[in-house]
């Protein structure tokens, strides 16, 4: 059930202060802020002010112990409910790595909230109550971060406490939520799920083992966080860098830089190195890298994630919002894509109405195509449609006035998502992956 293996200490030391993006979610009341609150206090990442605040709202509230929850739950009516509506954001560091949490909201209203915070996470934590089991807003959030394609899943019963640390109400919901995994697809290849017994509330098996559960041997919450994967490392992914703007600096008296044309951007996947052969598309243009910038500083090869300057050995024509690839992992620019579009907006979809696409640095003028179906997140069932309401998913395809260099979302995650965004209002509707 799980892929993660302890780093030896080659591989810590490749490690360090490496990046992990993770969520948590489920049900209400499972537990999720409490978590995050429990790991960090736990790992002493809490500034001393802020702490003083949460013990005086918990007093308010007739708690003796300080309630950790109030730590994500930043918005006054998330304090006052109890409850977390919009996605907060933490972050927090180990000796070993650095880490963003996104703390998802529980409740199907806002469902678009959790989708967002999907988004960019490398790993889910989802919460289970001991006492409840497998829930139909489990089974929700499940769906969700297997829609986003979240590759680490780790399944946290949280609440043992409350049933006296029982293994075999523990190993129950481990067997049904493998059913239910199985039946959605979410265990497949590139995929793991990771199961783990715990109490938020008192520390058990967080960042502590505590003496609770000597029958659970594997490892603590942190333990697991520690080695989880990073984004974009687990295997070798095609070289994607869309051109964000083209550097020609006209006024410089350098004569060196009267000739310089240099085309910035972010290395979205994969890496490129100096005198490798390019394509731009759409046009489909070829030449080779002649040099790769980051500020002043020459480098021979740019990876993920890294923005930087690329300068080509040809005078090619090259805008904002073109892609450049390597030759030999060019992909076919299309005027149509089908995709999995989450809802954003009040205002519902229309076919009758034309949209913008924005894919990476690239807009698009798009229709509506069909709608296949939509899926109701809590039965899952593929129902009929012919309009969308604020936080509905469903299966569309659009007509593009300009040509897109897609990937399909399972392939690249950057290259395979797009924004919906209202022509009018300029508001973002809607969020798509690519099929």
């Amino acid at each position: 059930m799980s892929n993660f293996v302890p780093l030896n200490d080659v591989q810590a030391a490749q490690h360090n202060d490496s990046l992990l993006r993770f969520m948590t979610c489920g049900s209400v009341d499972d537990g999720k802020s409490t978590l995050i609150g429990r790991l960090l206090f736990d790992t002493k990442t809490i500034l001393a002010d802020t702490l003083t605040q949460i013990e005086k709202t918990s007093r308010k509230r007739g708690m003796e112990a300080v309630d950790l929850s109030l730590l994500t739950d930043g918005l006054q009516a998330e304090r006052e409910q109890g409850i977390t509506i919009d996605v907060a954001y933490r972050y927090f560091s180990t000796g070993t790595r650095k880490y963003i949490i996104a703390d998802a909201p529980g409740h199907e209203q806002y469902t678009r909230n959790m989708v967002t915070a999907a988004s960019t996470a490398n790993l889910a934590i989802i919460l289970i109550d001991a006492r409840k089991g497998v829930l139909t807003q489990t089974r929700r959030h499940s769906f969700l971060a297997h829609l986003v394609g979240i590759p680490h899943i780790v399944v946290a019963v949280n609440k043992m406490d409350l049933v006296n640390y029982d293994q075999a109400a523990y190993d129950k919901i481990c067997a049904d939520y493998l059913a239910f995994a199985t039946e959605i697809g979410l265990q497949r290849a590139g995929h793991d799920i990771q199961f783990i017994p715990m109490s938020a509330l008192n520390g058990d098996m967080i960042v502590d083992r505590g003496d609770a559960m000597d029958w659970y041997q594997g490892p603590t919450m942190l333990d697991m966080l520690e080695v989880a994967p990073t984004a974009h490392s687990e295997r070798d992914e095609p070289f994607r860098f869309p051109v964000q703007f083209v550097c020609r600096p006209h006024a410089s008296d350098d004569p060196e830089l009267h000739d310089f044309r240099g085309f910035m951007g972010r290395v979205e996947s994969g890496d490129v190195s100096v005198g490798d052969a390019v394509t731009v598309l759409p046009a489909g243009h070829s030449s080779k890298v002649k040099a790769i910038l980051l500020g002043e500083q020459s480098l021979s090869t740019a990876s993920t994630e890294q923005s930087v300057t690329l300068l080509l050995e040809d005078e090619i024509d090259t805008s904002r919002g073109d892609m450049i690839v390597k030759s030999d992992q060019t992909l076919e620019p299309v005027k149509q894509i089908e995709a999995m579009v989450c809802w954003l907006s009040e205002t519902p979809l229309s076919a009758a109405r034309t949209y913008i696409i924005r894919h990476t640095t690239r807009e698009s003028k798009a229709k509506v195509g069909t709608i296949s179906y939509k899926v109701d997140v809590n039965t899952l069932e593929q129902l009929p449609a012919q309009g969308l309401a604020m936080n509905d998913i469903a299966r569309i395809s659009f007509r593009l006035a300009q040509p897109l260099m897609v990937d399909a979302y399972s392939v690249n995650r950057a290259t395979g998502a797009f924004i919906v965004i209202d022509e009018s209002t300029n508001n973002t509707v809607g969020a798509g992956m690519i099929i």
